[in-house]
């Protein structure tokens, strides 16, 4: 074991097994990357410029807007080095920032995703009472709630996985600095480490999951009881957009962070984790956009003001 004293860089690895691959993944990343910068920062935009934009949904949609644009510029800079040439080495305090505000993020995410679940259980089976129930105050304060339980999570979960004794080879077997590879690089007992990213995991992931479906399972029988086809439409217009996103972004968690200990599943793991990390920040303001009536014609009115502004 290395001298935890005087910390050094780690190596990683990647998909540096799969060279063929890494210039295909590198245009892949990039692009992604460039869709995530212009659809999330097009949704911020339109959140703050619309008024009409102005409601608790948006500012929810807003806030994780803004957690993918941070989200992947966490990891994304440095992957893109890696996978473009020989060196794939991060610094101990380069790892440790990007443990940390990557557990931060992610954990923020799940909790944000269940209070947009909640915001849309109000929305159909309490339409009369969700201005009075979901006001302006209590949407910071399930905001700040999201925000400050990722911020505890990654105090909590962070040095205790930097304290590991690292084998001496320093080579994590994937693409960014998480708990899981971290712990898999460990020489020394990691129970604890174990136990506390499976209490973590329940906690942040199953619990949450948990109580999006419970929403969408009451939101499914409200919808039944109606016999409009209209309403059934523009309910599932007003869900849909979220249930995708909370699809995707879970089922590629649950892969990383729930998988089993072989090496079959540790490289799939892999790939799921390069898929929440840049494939669903890219993807989220594509499917809140092209399914949403109400964005798009706030990027139509800001367009339109735009054409105006310059024809004066």
């Amino acid at each position: 074991m290395v001298n935890q004293s005087t910390p050094v860089g780690f190596l990683l690895l990647g998909f540096s097994e799969h060279p063929h691959l890494e210039k295909i993944l590198f245009v892949v990343v990039l692009c992604s990357y460039f869709l995530t910068l212009l659809g999330n920062t097009l949704i911020l935009l339109l959140s703050t410029l619309d008024p009409r934009l102005h409601s608790p949904m948006y500012f929810f949609l807003s806030n994780l807007s803004f957690l993918d644009l941070c989200f992947t510029t966490t990891c994304v800079p440095q992957m893109l080095v890696n996978l473009w040439g020989p060196t794939k080495t991060i610094s101990f305090l380069g790892c440790s920032v990007q443990l940390f505000i990557f557990l931060s993020l992610g954990t923020t995410e799940c909790i944000l995703l269940t209070v947009m679940a909640f915001d849309r259980y109000v929305a159909v089976c309490q339409p009369l009472h969700y201005a009075t129930i979901i006001h302006p105050r209590l949407c910071w304060q399930l905001a700040a709630m999201a925000w400050m339980m990722g911020l505890l999570q990654s105090i909590v979960q962070t040095p205790p996985t930097l304290r590991l004794p690292f084998c001496p080879h320093r080579q994590i077997d994937d693409f960014l600095c998480e708990v899981p590879s971290l712990i898999r690089l460990s020489c020394g007992d990691t129970t604890f480490n174990e136990i506390q990213l499976a209490v973590s995991s329940v906690i942040l992931v199953v619990v949450p999951l948990s109580l999006i479906l419970v929403s969408y399972g009451a939101i499914a029988r409200a919808v039944l009881k109606i016999n409009s086809a209209e309403a059934w439409k523009k309910a599932f217009g007003t869900c849909s957009s979220h249930l995708i996103v909370v699809t995707l972004f879970y089922s590629s968690v649950i892969a990383v962070y729930l998988q089993p200990k072989n090496p079959y599943a540790q490289e799939r793991g892999k790939f799921f984790g390069l898929f929440y990390a840049v494939g669903t920040p890219a993807l989220n303001p594509l499917i809140y956009t092209l399914r949403n009536k109400e964005v798009k014609r706030a990027f139509c009115r800001l367009l339109g003001k735009n054409r105006d502004s310059k024809n004066t």
